[in-house]
C-alpha cells in the first residue's frame, strides 16, 4: 500500500517529465499504482464499503439477540459471555462456525446498547455526595481495613473524609454531622446510594423510606435526602472519584498510625491541602470555588444534632442491659427496669427519666460484657465475698495506696472485717473521684479507719468547692492581670435627670408593697 511520501515522490517525477513507466520501474510500483497516484494528492483510508456477514451465523442473529435482551434482567456477575453465547449456538442450536464471528458479533450488539451520558454542572451550595471507601491502614497490632466516610461538594469538590469503625446508622450520623461542622454550611441536598442505613425501602423511581434516624438528620440540617437509583453509581460520580484518589493518593503507601485519631488527623490534613489544588478544567483552586458553595448554602443549626441510635433495653439481675449482642452496667437502683439506650459511634449512653445513668466505651466485638466497678460498690456491700471472686473487681485497675490500705486493714482487724473496711472506702467511689479519694487516703494514714477516711474525702471535696466558687477574678483572662475601670462621669447621669422621664420608652415596673 501506497504513502503519502510514495504519492510526493510520483507526482514529482511526473512533474518533472518522467512517463508512467520509467516512474514504476524507477520507484519499484505497479502502473496501475502510479496512474493512482497522478489522480490524487494523497492515499485513501481503507473503508469496508459492504458490511461483510459471516454465512454460518447468520440464521443465529436472533437467538444471539434474545440471549442479549434476556441478560438485561439477570444479575450483573451471571450475564453470558461472548464465550458463553459460543457454547451454547454449538450445543444447544448446532452451530458449527467459529468463535471470532459470534465475538465480532456480540461486540457489536453491546457497543450499540452502551449507555451514553450528558456532561452536568450543579450549581454552587447545591449538592453534597457521600459514600464509604475502604483503605488498608497499619496499626501497632497490625493492618487493618478501615471503612472511611467521604463528602464532597459537587460544585467546588471540597472534601471531607473520616475514618469510621463500621458503616452503621451511628456512623453515617456522625460522619455527617462532622462534615457539616468542618465545612460550617448544610448543602440543599445530599444524595448517597441506597444503604439500607440511609435506605431501608427502594419504592417507585426515587422514592425512599427512609431510616428514621436518617431522616431526622436531613430535618435538622434542612436538606433533601435524595438517593441515586439502584445500581447506577455514576449519578454521583464525584464521590466515587474521591473514593479512588482515597485510595489511590491518601493511602499510597499504606498510612501508619497509632490508633484512629491519627488516621483521621492524617485524612483532614489531606482535606485541607486539597483546597489549594485547581480541578482540571476550572481556573479557580478549591477554596475558591468552595467560598461560593458556602454564600449559597444554608447556615449550620443552632442547636447541635444528636448522632446516635435510640433502643431500649431492659436490666436483669446483675444489672446490665444489652445493646447490639454485648450487655453493659447499670446502678443497681436501676436493676429489672427498662431503660433508654443511646448508641454513639464510639460510646453508649443509658438513660432513665431522660438522665443519662452509665456511659461506657462502644465495644464493637460480640456477646462481651462491659462492666463498670462502681455500678457494682452497693451489692458488693452486702456481698463482700465477691470482691475476690467477681472479674470486675479482681481486673480493676486502682492506684498502689488502695491495695496498701486493704492490707493494712486486714493486719489489724483480720481478713473478713479488714475487706469491709475497705469495701467501705471503695464505696466513696460511687461519690467521688478516685484522685481525691486516694488523696485522702495518704493524708489519713495515722490512724486507719474508713470513717476518717470518709470525713477527710467530705472536707476536700468542701475544699475543692470552695476553691472553685465564682469570683470577680475568675472572670478575668490571663492576660488581664490589671484591669483598668474607667471611671464613671456623673455628668450623664445628671443629665439623665434633666431631661426627665420619656413617654415613648419602657419603664421598669416598681414592686408593690
Amino acid at each position: 500500500m501506497l504513502t503519502v511520501d510514495d504519492f510526493g515522490r510520483i507526482r514529482r517525477a511526473h512533474r518533472d517529465g518522467m512517463s508512467i513507466r520509467a516512474i514504476a520501474v524507477k520507484f519499484g510500483h505497479s502502473r496501475r499504482s502510479v496512474r493512482k497516484a497522478l489522480k490524487q494528492c494523497e492515499p485513501k483510508p481503507y473503508t469496508q464499503s459492504a458490511s461483510r456477514s459471516a454465512p454460518k451465523l447468520g440464521p443465529f442473529h436472533d437467538v444471539i439477540d434474545q440471549i442479549l435482551a434476556d441478560d438485561e434482567q439477570a444479575p450483573r456477575k451471571q450475564r453470558h459471555t461472548a464465550m458463553q453465547i459460543y457454547r451454547r449456538l454449538s450445543a444447544e442450536h448446532g452451530y458449527e462456525g467459529g468463535y471470532d464471528q459470534v465475538r465480532r458479533y456480540v461486540g457489536r450488539n453491546r457497543q450499540q446498547h452502551r449507555q451514553t451520558f450528558i456532561p452536568l454542572s450543579h450549581e454552587p451550595g447545591q449538592r453534597f455526595e457521600a459514600d464509604f471507601g475502604h483503605i488498608y491502614v497499619d496499626y501497632p497490632e497490625g493492618r487493618r481495613l478501615v471503612s472511611v466516610f467521604m463528602g464532597i461538594w459537587s460544585y467546588s469538590h471540597a472534601r471531607f473524609a473520616m475514618a469510621c469503625p463500621t458503616e452503621r446508622s451511628e456512623a453515617i450520623l456522625a460522619a455527617m454531622v462532622e462534615a457539616f461542622t468542618f465545612f460550617n454550611c448544610v448543602s440543599r441536598e445530599v444524595w448517597w446510594d441506597n444503604p439500607t442505613t440511609v435506605a431501608t425501602a427502594i419504592l417507585k423511581g426515587r422514592e425512599r423510606r427512609l431510616n428514621e434516624r436518617y431522616a431526622a438528620l436531613a430535618s435538622h440540617y434542612a436538606f433533601d435526602p435524595i438517593c441515586c437509583m439502584p445500581r447506577s453509581g455514576w449519578e454521583k460520580p464525584d464521590v466515587e472519584h474521591s473514593v479512588f484518589d482515597l485510595q489511590r493518593r491518601w493511602a499510597t503507601p499504606v498510612p501508619k498510625v497509632q490508633d484512629d485519631d491519627e488516621l483521621n488527623a492524617y485524612l483532614l490534613k489531606c482535606c485541607i491541602q486539597e483546597l489549594d489544588r485547581t480541578v482540571s478544567g476550572q481556573t479557580q483552586t478549591i477554596r475558591e470555588r468552595f467560598a461560593e458553595d458556602k454564600a449559597r448554602a444554608g447556615e449550620l443549626p443552632n442547636q447541635s444534632f444528636d448522632p446516635c441510635v435510640y433502643d431500649t433495653s431492659k436490666v436483669d439481675k446483675y444489672q446490665t442491659a444489652a445493646y447490639d449482642t454485648n450487655r453493659y452496667s447499670v446502678p443497681r437502683a436501676f436493676a429489672f427496669q427498662t431503660v433508654g439506650v443511646k448508641g454513639y459511634i464510639d460510646r453508649v449512653e443509658f438513660t432513665a427519666n431522660g438522665t443519662v445513668i452509665a456511659r461506657h466505651p462502644r465495644c464493637y466485638e460480640r456477646r462481651q460484657q462491659i462492666l463498670d466497678p462502681v455500678h457494682y460498690l452497693v451489692t458488693l456491700g452486702r456481698r463482700p465475698a465477691t470482691l475476690d471472686h467477681a472479674p470486675v473487681y479482681r481486673n480493676w485497675k486502682l492506684p498502689v495506696v488502695f491495695t496498701e490500705l486493704r492490707e493494712k486493714f486486714e493486719e489489724r482487724d483480720g481478713p473478713h472485717a479488714g475487706a469491709r473496711q475497705f469495701i467501705r472506702v471503695l464505696q466513696l467511689l460511687a461519690e467521688h473521684p478516685i484522685e481525691r479519694v486516694r488523696r485522702a487516703i495518704e493524708q489519713t494514714s495515722v490512724v486507719l479507719s474508713a470513717d476518717l477516711i470518709r470525713q477527710r474525702v467530705e472536707r476536700l471535696a468542701a475544699s475543692q468547692r470552695l476553691n472553685h466558687a465564682a469570683s470577680p477574678l475568675d472572670l478575668i483572662g490571663p492576660n488581664q492581670v490589671n484591669p483598668q475601670v474607667p471611671r464613671p462621669d456623673l455628668g450623664q447621669f445628671n443629665q439623665l435627670l434633666s431631661q426627665g422621664a420619656r413617654t415613648d420608652e419602657p419603664t421598669i415596673p416598681q414592686p408593690q408593697a
